[in-house]
């Protein structure tokens, strides 16, 4: 039947607003413009319509945008037409450029097609919001979860990182205070003596290359040996 619509059929000669009135009227849809329907969406959803069942609607893509995005949809819709052995071939290349005159004579070989389905007769146990609106729900749940899972994620990865370092930082900073509190009598050039031995040892953290136990193991020594030393020489003077 498809081999027999000629450019010369009627189908060929059915003006653009007729189509936009047909299509809108159908799929309970608002199109102003041909163009509109160059995602490939409002075609799978016209075949969904014809052959309830046979259309995988879950993978249409009504918000695309992007070449890439209608490509997918134009796929979906050639798998259609093949497995109903339909002798259509889609110029993808040409649809999703979003030229009119290219975009009316698809829908118009569209229209005449369904038409000798089903008479022209409107399928009234088809709901085409709710088919739309249903797609919609899944594709923003599978992307909401894909969200949620990278999310936690990166939470973990962050969280497993900073472990490494968060409590081995803290307990090479109380000798700080303890020191401070030791030396809080003494004289200022040894106040400025130990700030130095300090600064070494927190270079050595800083700078560590892996961050691992030995580098911050050995901060943590080289401050309690500065500390014993503080002790003996405040013992001596006094």
């Amino acid at each position: 039947m498809t081999s027999s619509i000629g450019m010369m059929d009627s189908a060929y000669f059915v003006g653009r607003n007729e189509i936009l009135t047909w299509i809108n009227n159908r799929l309970q849809l608002n199109l102003s413009r041909i163009e509109g329907a160059a995602s490939g969406a409002v075609q799978c959803q016209i075949m969904d319509m014809t052959y309830p069942g046979v259309v995988p609607m879950h993978k249409v893509n009504f918000d695309a945008k992007t070449e890439y995005d209608m490509i997918q949809n134009y796929k979906i819709l050639q798998d259609v037409f093949n497995k109903l052995k339909i002798d259509k071939h889609i110029e993808v290349s040409r649809l999703v450029k979003g030229r009119p005159l290219d975009n009316l004579e698809f829908l118009q070989w569209l229209k005449r097609y369904c038409d000798s389905v089903n008479g022209g007769i409107m399928n009234e146990n088809y709901n085409p919001v709710e088919r739309r609106v249903k797609v919609g729900k899944d594709r923003n749940l599978k992307c909401s979860t894909k969200s949620s899972k990278s999310l936690q994620t990166n939470s973990m990865n962050n969280s497993g990182s900073g472990d490494k370092l968060g409590p081995n930082i803290t307990s090479v900073a109380k000798p700080f205070r303890s020191i401070e509190a030791e030396v809080g009598a003494n004289s200022s050039v040894e106040i400025q003596a130990l700030s130095k031995e300090m600064s070494v040892a927190i270079k050595t953290i800083l700078y560590a290359d892996d961050a691992n136990e030995s580098a911050l193991d050995e901060a943590q020594d080289y401050l309690n040996q500065t500390m014993n030393g503080v002790g003996a020489e405040a013992e001596i003077e006094a």
